[in-house]
Order: structure tokens, then C-alpha cells, then sequence
């Protein structure tokens, strides 16, 4: 064990979950952290690559073992880790509290201690864990509780991933638990609707996350467009727009949520490669304090709905970020009145605002800024007072 400052920030990887679901395999994972290693993700500050579920055989072996599966990964799971780490990236994993994991194969109940063990030894460093097959009257908060001992005392540092989709009021017991990110939502999918609805869940839990255990919205879908072999996830949906993703990742970014990419890293667009790449916001995400964002509602004389609002997170340099979101169907102008930032016109300071996306100074303002935003869309500045 070194001892690290896990989940200090949020954790940023790819998962191979949302594009691929069951259909992972030794070659894939290699190209994913070929594609890390190779094209700027990691120097972006991406560095986990995370195998979702479907990787170990259905039956554990004679000796209570989890077994990777020789068809989908016949180097084994050691070499693979090995690999990933020559890279200079980290090795994650799946499993689940319940007896099966969510697609039926072993999970952890009751081989806690001796599944740490195994992750150990192949060199794993994040372990992502699941809530499927649960037994009715066991507690989930104790299960929880459970594989982060078993982590904390296998021998080596391996980040944990909790996954209970923000079941059994998980934000009032999770940080002790000893998790370092935790899912709060239900899965995603590659949909605007799904986007936004995952986001309204969330809008009033910015309490609810901070350094070293960090609400998780779950993994990103920016750059899929519909590209899922699963029907629930996209591929019956459709995708989303540029547009629609450059707002998903903001929210995301903003509200301190891990960023692990789900799209098809190996094929992905220039648009996607910059709105995942995009060095702003991601400093934004990466803030050494981790706090979350409060919201801003708008006048209510002008909007009487919550998909227009404001976020704003507190950053450690003094600097504000803030968004502006827009999740109608209309184009809106939103004003953000610097009284509800804390700071009166009496004051004599202004706010110099520079834009995120644009990548460009806005200027200097004073008492108010109202920028007119495209339906589905948004604007983020980073603020400094002067």
C-alpha cells in the first residue's frame, strides 16, 4: 500500500460499459489504453480504463476464485493490468454486492475478502461496485461497508467505486462507508431526455459530494451518437447532438461528477475529442477542493420552470465558475443578478469573466451578466473579482 490520496478529485477513465456492454474482450481494452496513452487523454487528466461487467466466466472456480473469462481475455487479467499500467494509466474493475452481478455472472456477496485479494494480486486499481441481486434483507449500507474494508486491508491502493443508483438514502451514509465516488442516479443513456432528467435529479445535493467521495451522475455519453449495442442505452434512442453533449459534459463538470467516457474512443470525432478534451472545464471538475455547485434560479417573473437555472461552484484560487444552462426547448436569456453571488454593487468590484467554450475574455461586468442561450444549450464562464 502507498498510501495515496485516492479520490482526492474526481476520477476521470474510460469504462467500456455504455458503447459495449457484454461485448469486451483483451484486444479492446488494449486499444482503449492505446487511444488513452496516445492522443492527449491522458495529459487531459484521463487515466483509469475500467472493465465493465461480462468479463469472468458464470461459475466461480473450485476454490471460491473469480475466473476472467480465457475466450474474452486469454492473457489473463495480470498481464492485461501490466499492460495498462506500461502505459502509465490505471486498471479498473467490476463487481457487484449482490450474489450475481447485473447481468448474471458471480458477484461479491460473502467473497468480499477474497475477491480484494484476487484484484490485488492482478493489479487492480479501481474496483466499480454494483447493486444487483442484493439479498432482500441485507443491508446494503453494510455490504458497502464491507468491501471497503476489504479493499482498505488487500495490500494494495484500489479506488472505490460505489454503484447503488442513490438507493436506501445513500447520501446520508456513503462518505463513512469509505467510498471515494458513489452513483446516485439511475443509469444513464445516450438520450437529451436522459441527460436532463439525471441532471434535475441532482440539482440539490451539492452537499452531497466533496473531496474524496464524489457524487457520481454516472459515466459520460459524449461522442456515442447512438453507436451502443445495447437498446436501453442508445441505439434504439438515438444519441445526442454536439450541442447537447458540450452541455452534458459542462453539467457534469460543474457539479463535480467522475468523468469516465463511455463512448468509442478508438473512432471518436473532432467534436467529441474537444468537448472531452476540454482543458477549462476540466480544471473546473478538478478543483482541489471539490465543492459542489450551488444553483441559481432565474427571476421567477420570467421562467415558472426548472430546466433554466445557474450553477455556480467555488473555486479554490478565488475564481467562480459558473453556468449557464438552459435545458428547454427555447432560446432564453438569462440573467444572473451579482447580488446572489455575494457581491453588492457597493462593493466597487466587478467580475472579469472568461469563456470556457469560446475560449475567449468576455470583458469586465458589473452588478449583472445576461447571456442569451440556445435551447438544450449553455454558457460557462470562469469569473474572477477585480
Amino acid at each position: 500500500m502507498q498510501g495515496q490520496q485516492l479520490g482526492l478529485t474526481p476520477p476521470m477513465g474510460w469504462n467500456s460499459w455504455n458503447t459495449f456492454t457484454w461485448d469486451i474482450n483483451e484486444r479492446l481494452i488494449r486499444e482503449a489504453a492505446d487511444i488513452l496513452a496516445s492522443e492527449g487523454y491522458k495529459e487531459a487528466g484521463y487515466e483509469y480504463i475500467v472493465i465493465d461487467d461480462c468479463w469472468s466466466l458464470k461459475e466461480r472456480a473450485e476454490d471460491g476464485s473469480l475466473v476472467a473469462d480465457p475466450d474474452k481475455f486469454p492473457g489473463g487479467m495480470k498481464a492485461l493490468a501490466d499492460y495498462i499500467h506500461s502505459k502509465g494509466l490505471k486498471f479498473g474493475m467490476y463487481s457487484c454486492v449482490g450474489t450475481h452481478t447485473c447481468a448474471g455472472y458471480p458477484g461479491s456477496f460473502e467473497h468480499e475478502f477474497q475477491d480484494a485479494a484476487l484484484l490485488a494480486e492482478w493489479g487492480v486499481d479501481l474496483l466499480k461496485y454494483d447493486y444487483c441481486f442484493k439479498p432482500r434483507h441485507v443491508s446494503g449500507e453494510l455490504l458497502y461497508k464491507r468491501m471497503s474494508l476489504a479493499l482498505k486491508n488487500c495490500g494494495r491502493d484500489i479506488l472505490f467505486s460505489a454503484c447503488n443508483w442513490g438507493e436506501d438514502n445513500v447520501y446520508h451514509w456513503i462518505r463513512e462507508s469509505g467510498a471515494h465516488m458513489y452513483r446516485s442516479t439511475v443509469d444513464i443513456q445516450d438520450s437529451w431526455d436522459s441527460i436532463k432528467s439525471l441532471t434535475l435529479s441532482q440539482l440539490d445535493k451539492a452537499s452531497s459530494t466533496g473531496a474524496f467521495c464524489h457524487n457520481d451522475l454516472d459515466m459520460l455519453v459524449v461522442g456515442m451518437y447512438g453507436t451502443s449495442n445495447s437498446g436501453f442505452i442508445g441505439a434504439a434512442i438515438g444519441g445526442c447532438n454536439d450541442i447537447e453533449y458540450k452541455t452534458h459534459f459542462s453539467l457534469w463538470s460543474l457539479m463535480g461528477s467522475p468523468l469516465m467516457m463511455g463512448n468509442d474512443i478508438r473512432k471518436a470525432s473532432r467534436a467529441a475529442k474537444d468537448i472531452l478534451m476540454n482543458k477549462s472545464l476540466i480544471a473546473i471538475n478538478q478543483d482541489i477542493e471539490g465543492r459542489g455547485a450551488y444553483r441559481i434560479k432565474p427571476e421567477p417573473q420570467w421562467f415558472h420552470t426548472d430546466e433554466v437555472f445557474m450553477l455556480v461552484k467555488v473555486l479554490t484560487d478565488g475564481d467562480l465558475a459558473i453556468g449557464f444552462f438552459n435545458l428547454s426547448d427555447g432560446q432564453k436569456e438569462i440573467s444572473l443578478q451579482f447580488w446572489d453571488l455575494g457581491l453588492p454593487y457597493a462593493s466597487g468590484k466587478a467580475l472579469s469573466l472568461y469563456d470556457c467554450w469560446e475560449h475567449k475574455e468576455l470583458g469586465v461586468f458589473k452588478e449583472r451578466y445576461a447571456p442569451v442561450v440556445a435551447a438544450h444549450d449553455c454558457v460557462v464562464v470562469r469569473a474572477k473579482l477585480v
